[in-house]
C-alpha cells in the first residue's frame, strides 16, 4: 500500500486516511529513513562519520525517492525492506559523494531501522489515537451530563431487569475509554524507545563509543533510549497490540449497545442520520447501524491478531527468526482497525440520537413487572426477605399468564395488599423513585475526568 495509491475498495470503512498514511508502504519506508539520517547525524556527533556526510546522506532519506516495488523485490530475496532500502540508500548517495557513501548505516543494523522505523510510526499513530479518545471522552461526557436523570429500561441477560438512567450507560462508557486515555499514556514510556544493538546487540562495530551514539540517536529522534535493546525482548510491541486490543474492546461495546438500542423493538437511540447512510438496496425503510458494524468487525477481528502478537513474543536467542516477521503486517492492522474504530464510534457519539419518550414506553413495556425488585424490598421489612420475593415473583406469573399489570394483582393480593396502600403503589410504581444513585455515579465519573484533565 502506498499513499499515492487510491484506497481500496474497503479503506474508508475501516480505517481513516491519517493513520492508512502512517502505514502505507512509504510511511514504512519513512520511518527506516529517519533513523538513517538521524544515526549520521548520531555518529558525526561522536566523532565518527565526518560532517559533510551527514547532509549528503540526509538528502537522500526521502522515500519519494525510492522505488517501492524495487525494495519489494529486494525484500523477498533478503528477508526483509531494510535491507534493499540501505543498498538503494548507499547508491544514491555514492551517486552524489562517493566517500559519503561509505557511512550509510554505520554501526547498527537491518532489525534497528525496522524496529526503530515502526516505533516512529507508532508514536503519530498512537498521537492520532490518543487525539480521537480526547473527542470521543467530550462527546460521552455531554451525553452522560444530558441524561444522568433520564430513566432508562436497566437490562440483564439482555431482559429488562431494573430502571437505570441513560447517563448512567454513557457514564459507564466514558469511564471506560478514561481508562483507555490513561493506559495509551502509560503505555508511552515503554514503548515508544528507540531501538539500537547493531548485529548482536553489543554494538560492537561503534568501538567505545557505542554508548555515545545511542544516546545521540535517541535525542535525534526524540525516543527514550532503553537500557539495553530489545531486539528479541517484544513485549513493548506486544504491549501497544493488547493495550489497542483492551481499546477495541470496550469500543466494540459501545458499539453492540447502540445496536441493541437501535433495534425497531427498543427504538431508544440510534446513529445519526446522513443521506445515503444506513440504507438497504432493497428495503425503503431500513435505518442500518453501519458505523457501530465496523466498529463491531473491528472487535471480531482485533483479538486473533493480538493473540498473533503475543505468540511472536516468543523469539530465538539475540535476534528472532519468523515471530518478528509475523508482526509486520499484524501491528500495523491493529494500529489502524483501533484507530478506525475511535473514529466510527466517536462520530456516533457527537450525533447519538436518543427518544426519551420511546425509553419511557419501554419502562412500561411489561406491565410493571420492570418495578418487582422495588415492591419485594418495600413489603420485605414485615414480610422477610425471601417470604416476600416469592410473593412478589408469584405475583409476576399471574401478572403475565393473566395479560394484567403486576399491579392490579398486587391489589388483589390478600397478602401483599394490606402492606401496599394506593400511595405507596404510586411511589413504587415511578421509575424514577428507583433509580438508586444512579446520578451520583455520573457525577463520580465527571469529576474523575474532570480530575484527569487539570
Amino acid at each position: 500500500m502506498s499513499v499515492n495509491d487510491p484506497p481500496g475498495l474497503l479503506d474508508a470503512l475501516f480505517r481513516t486516511d491519517a493513520v492508512r498514511e502512517i502505514f502505507s508502504d512509504r510511511g514504512r519506508l519513512q520511518g527506516m529513513l529517519d533513523f538513517e539520517a538521524a544515526l549520521a547525524r548520531a555518529t558525526a556527533r561522536a566523532g565518527l562519520t565526518p560532517g559533510p556526510a551527514v547532509s549528503q546522506i540526509e538528502s537522500q532519506c526521502r522515500a519519494e525517492r525510492f522505488d517501492v516495488e524495487a525494495l519489494s523485490r529486494g525484500a523477498a530475496a533478503a528477508g526483509n525492506p531494510a535491507i534493499p532500502m540501505v543498498k538503494a540508500l548507499t547508491a544514491l548517495v555514492e551517486s552524489e559523494d562517493h566517500d559519503a557513501a561509505r557511512f550509510v548505516h554505520w554501526g547498527a543494523t537491518s532489525q534497528d531501522a525496522m524496529d526503530t522505523g515502526l516505533v516512529l510510526q507508532l508514536r503519530s499513530a498512537l498521537d492520532l489515537i490518543d487525539a480521537g479518545l480526547a473527542k470521543l471522552s467530550d462527546a460521552l461526557a455531554r451525553l452522560a451530563s444530558r441524561h444522568k436523570r433520564t430513566p432508562v429500561a436497566g437490562r440483564t441477560w439482555m431482559q429488562q431487569a431494573a430502571p437505570v438512567t441513560f447517563g448512567l450507560k454513557a457514564a459507564g462508557w466514558l469511564s471506560a475509554i478514561e481508562r483507555h486515555l490513561q493506559r495509551v499514556k502509560e503505555l508511552r514510556a515503554r514503548a515508544l524507545v528507540l531501538q539500537f544493538g547493531g548485529a548482536a546487540g553489543t554494538l560492537a562495530s561503534l568501538g567505545n563509543r557505542g554508548l555515545d551514539v545511542a544516546a545521540a540517536l535517541a535525542g535525534e529522534l526524540k525516543l527514550a533510549l532503553p537500557d539495553i535493546p530489545w531486539h528479541a525482548q517484544r513485549d513493548r510491541v506486544a504491549e501497544v497490540a493488547t493495550t489497542l486490543g483492551l481499546l477495541v474492546g470496550s469500543l466494540g461495546k459501545i458499539a453492540r449497545d447502540v445496536s441493541l438500542a437501535m433495534q425497531t423493538e427498543i427504538g431508544e437511540a440510534f446513529e445519526p442520520a446522513a443521506p445515503g447512510r444506513g440504507g438497504s438496496s432493497t428495503l425503503p425503510h431500513k435505518r442500518n447501524p453501519v458505523s457501530v458494524a465496523v466498529v463491531l468487525a473491528a472487535a471480531a477481528r482485533v483479538p486473533a491478531l493480538v493473540s498473533v502478537m503475543l505468540a511472536a513474543m516468543v523469539q530465538e536467542q539475540e535476534r528472532g527468526l519468523g515471530n518478528w516477521h509475523a508482526e509486520w503486517e499484524t501491528l500495523p492492522e491493529i494500529c489502524m482497525l483501533a484507530a478506525g474504530a475511535v473514529g466510527h464510534v466517536t462520530q456516533v457519539m457527537e450525533g447519538l440520537e436518543t427518544d426519551t419518550r420511546r425509553m419511557r414506553q419501554n419502562l412500561d413495556a411489561t406491565r410493571g413487572l420492570i418495578m418487582a425488585e422495588a415492591v419485594s424490598l418495600a413489603v420485605a421489612p414485615k414480610l422477610g426477605r425471601q417470604t416476600a420475593h416469592d410473593l412478589v415473583e408469584a405475583a409476576c406469573t399471574r401478572a403475565v399468564e393473566r395479560g394484567m399489570s403486576l399491579r392490579e394483582v398486587l391489589e388483589q393480593d390478600t397478602k401483599l395488599a394490606a402492606h401496599l396502600s394506593t400511595a405507596v403503589l404510586d411511589r413504587l410504581f415511578d421509575p424514577e423513585n428507583y433509580l438508586g444513585v444512579s446520578e451520583q455515579l455520573v457525577e463520580r465519573v465527571l469529576a474523575a475526568r474532570t480530575g484527569r484533565k487539570k
